[in-house]
Order: C-alpha cells, then sequence, then structure tokens
C-alpha cells in the first residue's frame, strides 16, 4: 500500500527545462571550475546535450566547495525559465487526487526554483503545505538517493511504502537506490529503461500508484 508519494519537478509537474539555456548554463559554470575533471558516469535519458552536462557536472562535483557557486550559476539560468514555464498535462487533476498522501517534491533545480515553478501554475508551495527538496550543498544530487531518502525523512515515511513518480532514468534509478517503488511519466517515448514501470500521463500515474493492489 502507497503511503507516501514523490514527484520529480521538471517534466513531470511543470516544464522548466525545455525553456532554460542550459547551453550558456554550462559554458558559465564550465568557466567557474576551470579545467573539468572526469565527469561521474550518469544514466542517458532524453535532455539535450547540454542539460545533461549542465547536471552531470552537479554530480561531479558534489564534494567540492565551489559546488554552491556551480549550482547558483545554473540556477540563474533556471529560475529565469520559471516564468515562461508551462504545467505538464493534468498536473492540477493528479495534485487534487494525491491529497489526502503525504508528499513531497524531489528534485535536481533548487528549492527556491522549485517552488516559484510550482507558485507560478497555482500549486501551494509554501514551506507549510509541501515538503521540497532541492539540490544543495552535502547532499548528492540524482541519481543518487540522497533527496529521495530526506523527503521519506520529513515525511516520516518508509521508503517501501512510497513511489517516486518521475520522467527520467536519473529519477527511476535514484528510486531503486533508495528502495523504492517507481513509475515514469516520460516526456519523450524511450526516456526511460525498458523495464521501467510507466503510464501516459500525471493523472494515470497517481492513480496506479493509489490503487490497492499496487
Amino acid at each position: 500500500m502507497t503511503t507516501a508519494l514523490l514527484f520529480d519537478l521538471d517534466r513531470t509537474l511543470v516544464d522548466v527545462q525545455s525553456f532554460t539555456d542550459y547551453a550558456t548554463a554550462r559554458i558559465d559554470a564550465e568557466a567557474l571550475v576551470g579545467h573539468v575533471r572526469a565527469l561521474d558516469a550518469v544514466p542517458d535519458t532524453d535532455w539535450s546535450s547540454d542539460t545533461q552536462a549542465a547536471m552531470a557536472l552537479l554530480v561531479a562535483y558534489a564534494d567540492d566547495p565551489r559546488w554552491p557557486t556551480l549550482s547558483d550559476t545554473i540556477a540563474q539560468h533556471e529560475r529565469t525559465a520559471v516564468a515562461r514555464s508551462t504545467a505538464m498535462p493534468t498536473l492540477h487533476e493528479a495534485w487534487e487526487l494525491s491529497a489526502g498522501l503525504r508528499r513531497a517534491v524531489v528534485t535536481l533545480v533548487p528549492e527556491h526554483v522549485a517552488r516559484a515553478a510550482l507558485e507560478a501554475h497555482g500549486i501551494d508551495a509554501s514551506p507549510e503545505s509541501l515538503v521540497v527538496v532541492g539540490r544543495r550543498a552535502g547532499e548528492r544530487p540524482k541519481p543518487a538517493p540522497d533527496g529521495l531518502l530526506a523527503a521519506c525523512r520529513a515525511l516520516d515515511a518508509d521508503p517501501a511504502s512510497t513511489v517516486m513518480l518521475g520522467d527520467s532514468s536519473w529519477d527511476h534509478d535514484a528510486a531503486r537506490a533508495a528502495g523504492m517503488r517507481f513509475i515514469g511519466v516520460p516526456f519523450h517515448e524511450g526516456a526511460l529503461p525498458d523495464d521501467a514501470l510507466t503510464e501516459r500521463d500525471l493523472l494515470s500515474a497517481v492513480r496506479r500508484a493509489l490503487a490497492p493492489a499496487f
């Protein structure tokens, strides 16, 4: 039985990525670190090469003292994109249906960007109403499970009875590492591993997560 839901933000609840200039963000971030160290292996997904490279930098430099500045540099571009972002199909219906469960948003963008993006589309994302775990210093970003496990602690939820909903293989891998179930809502066909459980839209994914037999 599902007792808690974790949602990815970008392209699961709200599409910020399509309007973020990750090409410039990547250039700005790489300029900060100079010679770019070998990037950690990260899951392949349907993001643009610049988006994936920017996120891979954040993974590779997670233990570097320059990480907060690196994150803030990329976040400037993400925050600018919020005004142009779009709600994903069935967002409000899915949000209403899941209102009775403990839920949190776990995202690769910073918390302030995630809350602004949700508020821009009519979702109450105040700290009193919603747990949001964004990328932050001292916590490995997805595909590591750190953020998902932090959300479970904040919700007092057992990972084994928690379901993660997301659009990418990074979400899928983080959920597996955290010991929780995963339902994908892919933005593009082929964005998730072949063995991932997927639904056509967010509302269908929430319905499946809430089904007694799931």
